[in-house]
């Protein structure tokens, strides 16, 4: 299933300064029986945004209309726990399209690149930066280069690089999921395997 392509994004974001957020904190496991990818935004941080009666609760930053944007900048450890594919695809159902932590557990992370969120892995101190920029001005912005791997602050120009692999970050910059890929590059496949012995 091809996703969003994602080169530059610049946007404003949203802070979840808590750290060690699981994917049963993502999406708890009731809502786990679809197998389909859309939907499941509804339910992100589904017991952190609802009270027990379905009434949101005004303290969660997701219903405080001060923070909005496609960038969630969340706190140390992002994403541990189980390692439910469904906690990335609410995240991008919700309509992020990028996550920002000081640390990322590993499957979260992969999860997130094969479904078209960048994980944007920055120092400690760049997280915490950030997160006084929000505190700030809640409209700040933040500008994630894929090409070049920088997050930018966009009003003091601040930057940090982050890592990606090579093979996720051609698939995020073109749209490609691993199948994608695969028939991207389908003649080369045929050309190669009239190559091999019968």
């Amino acid at each position: 299933m091809a996703y969003d392509k994602f080169t530059v994004l610049k946007s404003s974001a949203v802070p979840l300064p808590i750290e060690n957020v699981d994917t049963d904190q993502i999406i708890p496991a009731r809502f786990l029986k679809a197998t389909e990818r859309t939907g499941f935004g509804d339910n992100l941080f589904r017991d952190w945004r609802y009270n027990p009666d379905g009434t949101p609760k005004e303290s969660f930053v997701l219903n405080n209309s001060t923070y909005s944007g496609k960038i969630l900048v969340g706190g140390k450890n992002f994403g541990s726990g189980s390692s439910r594919e469904h906690a990335a695809w609410a995240i991008y159902d919700y309509g992020f399209r990028c996550v920002v932590s000081s640390f990322f557990a590993d499957i979260f992370r992969n999860n997130c690149l094969n479904i078209g969120v960048l994980p944007v892995q920055v120092s400690a101190e760049f997280a915490e930066k950030i997160f006084r920029a929000i505190e700030a001005d809640p409209k700040a912005e933040l500008e994630v280069n894929l090409p070049e791997q920088t997050i930018t602050l966009v009003a003091t120009g601040e930057k940090e690089s982050f890592d990606i692999s090579g093979y996720k970050k051609e698939n995020m910059v073109n749209g490609f999921d691993d199948i994608d890929y695969l028939l991207n590059i389908k003649s080369e496949i045929q050309e190669f395997s009239k190559s091999l012995p019968v």
